[in-house]
């Protein structure tokens, strides 16, 4: 079984910057493959960002320039977010597509 956990939301004003953590217990195999989305208060769970099985990140248009996800050795993910925007609200979730898993959740709030 995996367990993944996030942290390092938090509120912050527009242009603001945070870096989430997504720590992963257990199965190592599982933190291959690992992504960010977010849900928002009334829309759909969004992908935000991944990185693959040989360490290609991807990103959703909407964070293209502005995120910058990355692992390092220990298989934790991380989600650097600069340039923060009212619309970046929400909960932000890891999963691990490898298990297909998810995280519970960490809250990000920026305000304009």
């Amino acid at each position: 079984q995996v367990q993944l956990v996030e942290s390092g939301g938090g509120s912050v004003q527009a242009g603001g910057s945070l870096r989430l953590s997504c720590e992963v217990f257990g199965y190592s195999h599982c933190a291959a493959d690992m992504s960010w989305y977010r849900q928002a208060v009334g829309k759909d769970r969004e992908f935000v960002a991944g990185i693959d099985f040989v360490g290609n990140p991807t990103y959703a248009d909407s964070v293209e320039g502005r995120f910058t996800v990355s692992q390092d050795a220990k298989n934790t993910l991380y989600l650097q977010m600069n340039s923060l925007k009212p619309e970046d609200t929400a909960m932000y979730y890891c999963k691990t597509e490898q298990c297909n898993s998810w995280g519970q959740g960490t809250q990000v709030t920026v305000s304009s």
